[in-house]
């Protein structure tokens, strides 16, 4: 799994468009939280084995990146949780997961 990091607002406009062709996730993880810290290694883990090589990962560290982290909440329309992975696709956020109820499967199924 290959993380690709969101460091700029500017960014949410690009995933949209890009999401049209192939579905990404949205990570948002707090560097400071253990949870948070948790969840990203259960998604490094699970990955490759939920068969999600088609899903393009981003990663936002939220603490370095808060502004951003508001304004994917308010172009998805999602609530700003710690940890959370959006799944993007068809450029509107279709599944989010906060915690340790991220469910890859789910995201799979979704995602297909």
């Amino acid at each position: 799994m290959q993380w690709h990091p969101i460091t700029n607002a500017e960014q949410i406009e690009q995933i949209k468009e890009e999401s049209k062709e192939r579905p990404v996730v949205i990570f948002k993880h707090s560097t400071q939280c253990s949870i948070s810290a948790t969840a990203k290694s259960r998604l490094e883990r699970q990955w490759d084995d939920a068969g999600l090589n088609a899903v393009k990962p981003y990663y936002l560290d939220l603490l370095s990146y808060r502004p951003v982290s508001n304004e994917i909440a308010q172009s998805f329309n999602v609530r700003h949780e710690s940890p959370q992975l959006l799944l993007i696709k068809d450029g509107q956020c279709q599944y989010h997961g906060s915690h340790l109820g991220i469910n890859l499967q789910e995201v799979k199924k979704i995602a297909s």
